[in-house]
């Protein structure tokens, strides 16, 4: 799967969804002063093996605010999401051992079970993060960046 993110002059910026060589889902993307919140799904999950957002995508499914609600996986996916995003809003990563309690505690606040996480993972994780931003950064107005997602190879039944 291929996406194709890119920098919007206003309030957004843009993810274009790509399998098989067609267009499978346009999402605007509100600018958050990081990368785009889809950029930070894809870093999470080509790093974890749980299906999230891009991989209900991937998978056939709907592409919408709220996808993929229902899957207990997933949900757990937007919360490691989340708190990756509050991290990066705050400048400066955490202790692993806060961050990973944080999280938890994201988690049972929401009614969802937190995903099997260990520091290692977690430093691939804000490794492709700090890549992406930045490259994000380096790009002008109307720049495309394009990323290669294999959702297949996350898959959990």
């Amino acid at each position: 799967m291929r996406l194709r993110f890119t920098k919007g002059s206003g309030k957004f910026d843009q993810l274009d969804v790509e399998q098989h060589g067609a267009t499978v889902a346009i999402i605007d993307c509100p600018k958050q002063g990081i990368i785009p919140h889809d950029m930070v799904h894809f870093a999470v999950e080509a790093e974890i093996v749980a299906t999230g957002f891009l991989g209900s995508i991937a998978h056939g499914g709907d592409s919408g605010f709220g996808a993929a609600a229902d899957d207990p996986q997933a949900r757990a996916v937007e919360r490691l999401v989340e708190t990756l995003q509050a991290e990066a809003w705050a400048g400066t990563p955490s202790a692993d051992a806060d961050f990973l309690g944080l999280y938890r505690l994201t988690c049972e606040a929401r009614g969802d079970t937190p995903l099997a996480l260990d520091a290692a993972t977690l430093a691939a994780i804000r490794a492709r993060l700090a890549s992406l931003t930045a490259q994000w950064q380096a790009l002008g107005i109307g720049a495309t960046l394009a990323l290669e997602h294999d959702a297949s190879a996350r898959l959990i039944p």
